[in-house]
């Protein structure tokens, strides 16, 4: 993928280019310290992925993604988690907050490649996603469970069905593992509700039934008895 950094910060600037430098498939193709250079290249080149700041010098990085008429995949790097919504609502699928290790610039690469969005990272008790009014904030202890319907998810609390475009593996990775499981190709379910399991199927508090897959009946016994 080709990348390119926006940043006044020279240290970012080292960083960025380091962390890009030894993860494979990545190709720096432009460095720039100010938004009006990097305007001009964008204009004329095509990059895969943007490593843009939001406090700089002139123009914003807000105000520069918003000014880009085809904008790349867009990543922020910033000190300042305040901006988080705004560029969430210019659908930027992640946001770094400095300093960040290795392994967090790893996790926001993939997302970029499997087409995740997510912005700053809450506590784990909370499910944070777009929907098409914007950002839904859940809390995972209230979910029941959640099923995969191709591309798109539902998923079901005690008073509501949200129905979100995503994918029932992008969901999985945002929940916590101690409290939830994957039963099913396409279900996951919060262990909490978990009543009974007869044969291939679970009953949940709610009485609601939901399948068990044969690959995932194993995995499922050794969380409930752990």
């Amino acid at each position: 993928m080709k990348c390119v950094i926006i940043d006044d910060e020279p240290l970012a600037h080292r960083v960025l280019e380091h962390y890009i430098a030894q993860t494979p498939g990545m190709q720096l193709a432009g460095a720039f310290r100010n938004a009006f250079d990097a305007f001009e290249y964008l204009g004329k080149n095509s990059v895969d992925v943007l490593f843009l700041d939001i406090e700089m010098p002139l123009v914003n990085g807000i105000n520069f993604l918003k000014a880009l008429p085809k904008p790349p995949k867009t990543i922020f790097t910033t000190a300042y988690k305040q901006y988080a919504y705004e560029g969430f609502e210019l659908d930027a699928v992640d946001y770094l907050l400095k300093p960040f290790s290795y392994e967090r610039f790893v996790k926001a690469v993939e997302k970029v490649k499997n087409g995740v969005v997510q912005m700053v990272e809450g506590p784990i008790d909370t499910l944070t996603i777009k929907d098409k009014q914007g950002l839904l904030v859940l809390k995972q202890p209230d979910i029941i469970y959640v099923e995969g319907c191709r591309d798109y998810v539902k998923i079901i609390t005690a008073t509501q069905t949200h129905i979100i475009y995503h994918t029932l593996k992008g969901i999985l990775e945002k929940l916590n593992p101690e409290v939830f499981v994957q039963t099913h190709r396409s279900y996951i379910v919060n262990k909490a509700f978990i009543n009974r399991i007869v044969q291939d199927n679970i009953v949940l508090s709610n009485q609601q039934f939901v399948p068990v897959g044969q690959l995932y009946k194993k995995g499922l016994l050794t969380q409930i008895n752990g």
